[in-house]
C-alpha cells in the first residue's frame, strides 16, 4: 500500500484538501458557532434566558443552511455521507471548546477533554488528506 501526496483521488493515496471540502469546513464550523449559541446563550446573557423561540428563529435556521450547503459540498467531493459526519464530530472540537471557555470561562484544559480534542484532529486529518 502506498501512500503519496498528490493531485489524483483514490482510495489508498494522501492529497490536499479541495477548495470545496475547505468550503465545506467552513460552513460545518458556522454551523456549530450558530448551534453553540442556540443552545447556550441562555447561560451567557440573561436576555435570552426564557426566549427560546427567538433563539430557534435566529440561530437554528442560519445552524441548519450551514450544515446543509457543508454536507452538499463535502459529499459532492466525497462522495460519501460518513466522511462529513466525521468531520461535523471534529470540528465541533474546535468550535465547542473555544466558545465556552470565552463566554462562559470553562476550560477545555483538563485531561479528558484535551485527549479528545486530539484524537477528533487525528480524525479529522484522516478525513480531510487520505482519499
Amino acid at each position: 500500500m502506498a501512500y503519496r501526496l498528490s493531485g489524483k483521488t483514490n482510495a489508498r493515496s494522501l492529497s490536499l484538501p479541495s477548495a470545496k471540502l475547505l468550503a465545506a469546513c467552513l460552513f460545518f464550523t458556522l454551523g456549530q458557532a450558530f448551534g453553540w449559541f442556540h443552545l447556550n446563550s441562555q447561560f451567557v446573557w440573561d436576555w435570552w434566558k426564557d426566549r427560546p423561540w427567538v433563539a430557534l428563529f435566529t440561530f437554528a435556521l442560519p445552524c441548519s443552511l450551514c450544515y446543509w450547503y457543508g454536507i452538499r459540498l463535502a459529499y459532492a467531493e466525497m462522495g460519501e455521507v460518513w466522511g462529513p459526519r466525521f468531520l461535523i464530530f471534529c470540528l465541533s472540537y474546535v468550535t465547542f471548546p473555544f466558545l465556552t471557555w470565552y463566554f462562559l470561562n470553562e476550560s477545555m484544559f483538563t485531561p479528558k477533554t484535551m485527549l479528545c480534542v486530539v484524537l477528533a484532529f487525528a480524525i479529522a486529518l484522516i478525513q480531510l488528506f487520505w482519499r
